[in-house]
């Protein structure tokens, strides 16, 4: 397997699963607002059949209308957080695997190693 292709198939596996976080990420407000206009046109529904509207007939179905929203926030937010990390962290890891990458190359081409492998060599040493 050359370099360039162990390059792409670590990044593969890196972003698996991103798209599933970034999906869900971006539909659950809708979820949870799609909840929430069926709850109220519900609670609209029982206002039109009874004839009054009331707080007491309103609060109820509007409430629980509003929890949608907020499930579909809750479970948004933390997709969203969590798809955004993940993708700054393999951004981060994948420099240093084209870093290292690039200079295994130069090892195995010419059989000297770059400055910057030197500088690491010498940290450690």
């Amino acid at each position: 397997m050359s370099i360039q292709r162990a390059v792409e198939k670590i990044q593969s596996r890196l972003q698996d699963g991103l798209a599933f976080l970034a999906t869900v990420g971006s539909t659950a407000p809708f979820v949870g607002l799609f909840g929430t206009v069926w709850g109220i046109y519900g609670a609209l529904t029982k206002i039109g059949i009874a004839g009054q509207a009331s707080i007491d007939k309103v609060a109820g179905p509007v409430g629980e209308a509003l929890i949608m929203t907020a499930f579909g926030l809750f479970v948004a937010v933390p997709a969203v957080l969590g798809y955004n990390f993940l993708v700054r962290r393999n951004k981060s890891s994948m420099e240093e695997v084209r870093a290292f990458s690039a200079d295994l190359h130069l090892v195995l081409i010419s059989g000297a190693m770059s400055t910057s492998e030197e500088a690491r060599a010498n940290k450690k040493g």
